[in-house]
């Protein structure tokens, strides 16, 4: 194995092992239609109650590949409060991970009447998450270390919590994410990895066009991890094209990491940053959705030519309020 592609394998796993670990990690499925996955405070936010279910496969034809199952349910509770539950198991080769979060949200409502959408929500998730590592299989690659048993798994659980605020007002939305506010000890990775696990999610976006042709919106998602002080950027575009039936969109998001990597290439040292490009196309019918999302690593020095491939199907149930007057796909 040459020199360069060690840089690069040694780069992937230790952004696929951190984000591996953290809970739910960020990816770009809060696009179709799942903000409440990385947002606490958009459980009940919307007029109807949202049940997901998103599958996430990497590297296909890559042994022990990463791979994220969820299941997300939130609605509206009383005339201000939402409540919502994720329960999600998480795969990287020999670590694994399952949790639960529940979650509480109050909606302050500044519009006059019930039709204008003018809401201001702070949302709590709290989580229980097991993680564990598989040692059963460590032993099978000849290497003996003393330090490694070989024949247990091992299995380490804890708490955490995320907070959070969004604001919706006609066609604009913002929202403020602190992911694994607390710091919680683990032993199971004590002496490799921080027991901070927190960081900030800063996202925004704004509607526009015509509901009876098409409409457009753009939004960002910013990124920052508080340990490493790590940078990331979302930069996004949907398109909704509304039927008697329903709506047919797509999309195209541009994620890059604001820190680079370096790598030699001969004998020069060159810099690549993590970066994504993730097509996406969804479908409401009726009260039915579903979504495909492709996200393709790019840059000179990749791990493997197969991208990481995501579908979610959704359903809309107690849908007992009137829709708001506005381009708002994400609470309409």
């Amino acid at each position: 194995m040459n020199l360069k592609k060690r840089y690069l394998i040694a780069l992937l796993f230790i952004t696929q092992f951190a984000v591996s670990q953290e809970g739910i990690a960020v990816y770009s499925d809060y696009l179709t239609d799942n903000y409440y996955l990385i947002h606490p405070s958009m459980a009940g936010a919307a007029n109807c109650a949202k049940l997901r279910v998103t599958a996430r496969n990497q590297w296909f034809g890559q042994d022990d590949a990463p791979a994220l199952q969820t299941v997300s349910f939130n609605g509206r509770v009383g005339e201000r409060s939402g409540a919502g539950i994720i329960v999600f198991n998480d795969r990287n080769g020999y670590h694994s991970q399952t949790g639960a979060k529940l979650t509480y949200a109050h909606h302050l409502m500044f519009s006059r009447d019930e039709v204008d959408l003018n809401q201001l929500s702070f949302g709590i998730s709290a989580g229980l998450i097991q993680s564990r590592l598989d040692e059963t299989d460590f032993l099978n690659s000849g290497d003996y270390d003393p330090n490694v048993d070989g024949t247990i798994v091992q299995k380490d659980s804890y708490f955490n919590v995320d907070i959070g605020a969004s604001y919706n007002f006609l066609d604009f939305y913002a929202h403020f994410t602190v992911k694994n506010a607390i710091e919680t000890r683990r032993d199971i990775y004590s002496g490799y990895e921080s027991d901070n696990l927190r960081k900030f999610l800063l996202s925004a976006g704004y509607v526009f066009g015509n509901e009876d042709s098409l409409l457009w919106e753009p939004s960002i998602l910013f990124q920052y991890t508080d340990e490493t002080a790590e940078k990331a950027i979302d930069v996004n575009l949907k398109v909704y094209k509304p039927f008697d039936w329903g709506r047919l969109w797509g999309g195209l998001s541009y994620r890059r990491q604001f820190d680079g990597a370096e790598y030699l290439d001969g004998n020069s040292r060159e810099e690549q940053h993590l970066q994504y490009i993730t097509p996406l196309v969804g479908i409401n019918y009726g009260n039915f959705m579903f979504a495909y999302t492709y996200s393709a690593v790019t840059g000179a020095i990749k791990f493997d030519n197969g991208g990481y491939h995501q579908i979610t199907l959704g359903l809309n149930v107690f849908c007992q309020r009137e829709k708001y007057h506005c381009n708002c796909p994400a609470v309409n």
